[in-house]
């Protein structure tokens, strides 16, 4: 077990950690989960990048990595989904949301086990590494609302209630925008690997 392997396994306690703290309610806990999932998104580019540098790039680590970014999403997501900390006037719009996101998920996962089967890599594009940063954003951006809301409105002893709505938004925004593209990066999966679904096996 090398370093980034170690650093990628990381991320499952730290996203248990995570997922803990967004259902705290005690002061400090908010911006404790927002800094852990920042540093969790350090991770994910500090494996590959001491993997790549090092020549220790395997197939195992790759799996993992992308199986931990998906971990630390979804599980992170379900708990602000289920805190009502996406779009608190709504609870049938971000369950909707993490629903789509599952459903990409785990049909790109299929997927990509069945073209396994037929001794096809399924490679990650361009657009599916970018949606995974901008979920990344947009999960801190949720995270740091009840952040600034109950735990820096406390230490600073600051009104920053006219900050929380334009941070609302941007946080609400970005996530809506991850997740229409999370899907449409699945639609262009599945449009270019159909032929996994249709030619039989000799």
């Amino acid at each position: 077990m090398n370093l980034p392997n170690l650093i990628t396994l990381s991320r499952i306690p730290l996203t248990f950690t995570v997922v803990l703290l967004v259902y705290g309610e005690w002061i400090g806990a908010a911006t404790l989960a927002f800094v852990l999932f920042i540093v969790c998104g350090i991770t994910d580019w500090l494996d590959g990048y001491l993997a790549r540098k090092h020549g220790i790039v395997s197939s195992f680590g790759i799996f993992m990595d992308a199986l931990t970014d998906k971990i630390a999403v979804l599980g992170v997501l379900m708990a602000l989904t289920d805190m009502r900390l996406v779009l608190p006037g709504s609870r049938i719009v971000p369950v909707m949301m993490f629903l789509l996101i599952l459903t990409r998920d785990f049909m790109i996962t299929g997927m990509r086990l069945m073209a396994a089967t037929q001794g096809v890599v399924v490679a990650a594009e361009r657009g599916g590494k970018f949606k995974t940063i901008l979920q990344i954003v947009a999960i801190s951006a949720l995270l740091l609302v009840p952040a600034v809301e109950r735990d820096l409105n406390h230490f600073l002893q600051a009104d920053l209630a006219p900050v929380l709505p334009w941070l609302r938004w941007f946080a609400f925004g970005t996530y809506a925008v991850a997740t229409f593209l999370t899907v449409d990066s699945g639609v262009r999966y599945v449009l270019k690997y159909r032929h996994l679904f249709t030619e039989k096996r000799g």
